[in-house]
């Protein structure tokens, strides 16, 4: 049994570093999501019960939308563009009466949906102004520790930026899913008809695993 904890001692020193520097910044700025989300993935999905990894880039800037978890946003929180496109992808691919009214993707974290952004931190209104604090460093080398130890997960790798990090998995071993982002931008140039979530359920079965239930709470 591997624990989070256990499996990033190795880079205990960087995250703190990162973390000085981030709650330093806290104190003048606007960042999201709040301190306490900051690792909230961790703590929803252990290490041992994962078997899908979403990966998205950053945080949401906006206030009130970042929770720690890669597109989705708490309760009672007006749903942003992308994750409606991700639910639209499902109700066609799936079932058109999945529950999505809530933008919260905790149901999904519980089931062994990892969804991780590569930078785990980031400034009001400001996406991307994270990335030369090292974060990336530490969610690759988390990706690095998802495929050394598991056998058949499911990446899914929405857009350019997700498609990058591909060397860091061995794809003899896991499923890649490749597909454009669903951002409004880009979602008509594949993620719309990519039927991802009832490919991953097919995958899932055919490893003896239970299937996601992609209904939102």
């Amino acid at each position: 049994m591997y624990t989070w904890k256990d499996l990033l001692k190795k880079k205990k020193n960087k995250i703190i570093k990162i973390l000085k520097i981030i709650n330093q910044k806290r104190k003048i700025e606007m960042i999201f999501p709040n301190q306490k989300d900051v690792f909230k993935a961790f703590r929803l999905t252990k290490f041992n019960d994962i078997k899908v990894v979403i990966l998205g880039q950053d945080p949401y800037c906006k206030v009130n939308q970042a929770n720690g978890l890669a597109f989705s946003v708490n309760k009672n929180i007006s749903i942003p563009p992308s994750l409606k496109n991700i639910f639209k992808e499902i109700k066609s691919d799936i079932n058109k009466n999945i529950k999505t009214q809530s933008g919260c993707l905790k149901s999904w974290s519980k089931q062994g949906v990892f969804l991780l952004n590569s930078i785990l931190t980031v400034s009001f209104n400001c996406p991307g102004s994270h990335r030369k604090y090292g974060w990336e460093s530490i969610t690759d080398y988390i990706i690095k520790l998802i495929n050394d130890y598991h056998f058949g997960i499911i990446f899914l790798l929405w857009g350019l930026y997700a498609q990058k990090k591909k060397h860091l998995i061995d794809c003899n071993k896991h499923y890649i899913l490749f597909t454009s982002h669903p951002s409004p931008l880009s979602a008509y140039r594949g993620f719309f008809g990519c039927k991802h979530f009832s490919k991953v359920n097919k995958i899932l079965l055919n490893q003896n695993k239970k299937k996601i239930n992609w209904n939102t709470k």
